[in-house]
């Protein structure tokens, strides 16, 4: 496969501007893979700027060098550059997407990846009709690198969206949209596979269909108990496999998205991008189509609600396997933090601060080298092995009012060594820092279980005890909730260098901060890389990239 990074005109919103694309496409093209095949892609950048391609969601067994995220796993393609990715698939099956791991270029260098059962097997349901991608996102009139170089230059947060899209359509809604406004052609009586993916660069959103439920059957290519419901909660990276039964009269009906924004004060793009839904068949449609019933912006009880019903399919074709011999413990506090403003400089965040992010106070400090490559050949001083495993600092991580000295974080390239072979457990916990809000988690290399969450400060002793340790969701992107914490469980078996890109939702960081985990044996041959069952290690390594959470 060959992707070739360009410069590319599309016209959205009344106005045509040069955007970055992936073979002149936007949304990118979608990869379609059977489970258990490998892909070689070849990544051309014929853009202006770095780049770099990320697989989200696919493991990477034993290949962390084709994991994409630059300064971690690789250094960025430069202009005029090539790179070769082989993408080993093997344990997914359902939905994930590719995406630039590099500035903002991922709000349109991305594209689905479909991953059908192996060849010879089905679904763990009926054969739907047909299936398609939906993929939520969103566009601004303003050329993406300067809207990344203006907060950026100016400490605070950046201009929010002109518009959310369906399949990169804004929708009826807005001005000079309505006749490329994305629509779905059904035939009445018929199931339709919807693989819907949260491109978005920072937002969770809420999606629904008017006058129609759809049934959830899978999400970050993992499938789960079938969950009827109105409507959906969809994080940053996140991906959602839903079933649509087309059961109501022919007509026309909006499919819709909005934001979902938890943090008080903040601007936040209070549009809502649709598609549409059409039947086919002789009759009057209704103007304007039906639109559906969605939460309200800042209804977190819909948001947590939604994620909290989520659960693996669990049968004996797909079992789960949730740890329980718990051998490394983590807690990672995920904050808004601020950073002094420059000398002779004006800066727009809080009291004249610049916002920033942190990882138990740590933001990263970008490495001249990406990590992998200063790992593999032993390369001092580019990172260091200090990232601690417990908040430096213990206090009331949710209340209401704290110390404006808490919001300082140290700053530094920091990694967290583990033994290959562990089996973690790492409570998130949100903090109010500066303002509280959702935090989008994902993991590379790994999927997890999902086994608790809850509001307020995580209690050791009471909170474990309401564990789902029988069908927790297996997934690679979740939102730990506002004030909140969210407990994961893996095993770090994959060796490589992989990270967790960790963002606060509606504040976006150039300094923020994320985590990998790396586990491999590196020998002192130059070029030679030995793996074993023992004695391997393993990296939690903070990034704080603008736009990574999701690495995303």
């Amino acid at each position: 496969m060959i992707m070739k990074v360009e410069e590319t005109p599309y016209t959205r919103l009344c106005s045509t501007k040069k955007i970055l694309t992936v073979n002149g496409q936007f949304p990118g093209p979608t990869l379609y893979v059977n489970k258990g095949e490998t892909v070689v892609v070849d990544v051309y950048n014929k853009g202006n700027y770095n780049i770099t391609i990320h697989w989200h969601g696919v493991n990477m067994p034993r290949n962390p060098w084709s994991d994409g995220p630059e300064y971690v796993t690789q250094c960025p393609i430069q202009p005029g550059g090539k790179f070769r990715q082989k993408i080993i698939f093997s344990v997914e099956e359902g939905t994930l997407w590719w995406h630039a791991h590099s500035d903002w270029s991922r709000a349109t260098v991305h594209g689905a990846i479909i991953i059908y059962p192996k060849k010879g097997t089905g679904y763990p349901f009926p054969k739907p009709h047909a299936e398609l991608p939906i993929l939520l996102g969103e566009w601004w009139k303003k050329d993406i690198m300067e809207v990344l170089l203006e907060f950026v230059q100016n400490g605070g947060g950046p201009q929010i969206s002109d518009a959310f899209t369906i399949n990169g359509q804004p929708g009826d809604l807005y001005p000079c949209s309505k006749s490329e406004t994305f629509k779905l052609l059904v035939d009445y009586g018929k199931t339709y596979l919807l693989r819907i993916i949260n491109v978005d660069m920072q937002d969770i959103l809420f999606f629904s269909i008017a006058k129609h439920q759809i049934t959830i059957v899978g999400t970050d290519a993992s499938y789960s108990k079938p969950l009827a419901r109105d409507y959906i909660a969809i994080s940053p990276g996140q991906t959602i496999d839903v079933l649509l039964e087309t059961n109501q009269p022919p007509d026309q009906y909006y499919m819709a998205a909005r934001v979902y924004s938890s943090a008080e004060g903040l601007e936040y793009n209070n549009t809502t991008t649709t598609a549409i839904v059409q039947y086919n068949g002789n009759y009057t449609p209704s103007s304007p189509p039906f639109l559906p019933f969605l939460p309200g912006y800042n209804d977190t009880n819909a948001s947590v609600n939604f994620t909290g019903s989520l659960r693996s399919l669990a049968n004996k074709d797909y079992p789960v396997d949730v740890p329980t011999n718990i051998t490394t413990q983590l807690v990672f506090t995920v904050s808004v933090n601020t950073l002094p403003c420059s000398l002779n400089k004006t800066c727009e965040g809080p009291n004249g601060t610049r916002l920033s992010s942190s990882l138990n106070n740590i933001s990263f400090v970008n490495p001249k080298i990406d990590v992998l490559e200063a790992y593999y050949y032993q390369i001092n001083g580019v990172f260091g092995t200090r990232f601690p495993s417990f908040p430096p600092f213990v206090f009331n991580f949710t209340a209401d009012y704290l110390s404006l000295l808490l919001e300082l974080p140290n700053q530094g390239t920091e990694v967290k060594v583990l033994e290959y072979g562990s089996v973690v457990e790492l409570v998130f916990q949100g903090t109010n820092l500066v303002a509280g809000t959702d935090h989008p988690i994902h993991l590379h290399g790994h999927s997890f279980y999902v086994v608790g969450w809850g509001f307020g400060n995580f209690d050791k002793d009471k909170d474990p005890l309401g564990y789902n340790l029988v069908d927790p969701p297996l997934q690679n992107t979740i939102a730990v909730p506002k004030n909140g914490w969210t407990t994961i469980r893996f095993k770090t078996e994959n060796p490589g260098t992989s990270l967790v890109d960790a963002l606060p939702s509606r504040t976006s960081l150039y300094v923020g901060n994320g985590h990998g985990v790396h586990s491999e044996k590196w020998s002192n041959s130059k070029g030679t890389i030995t793996t074993a069952t023992s004695g391997h290690a393993s990296m939690l390594k903070p990034l704080s990239m603008l736009g990574e959470f999701l690495s995303n």
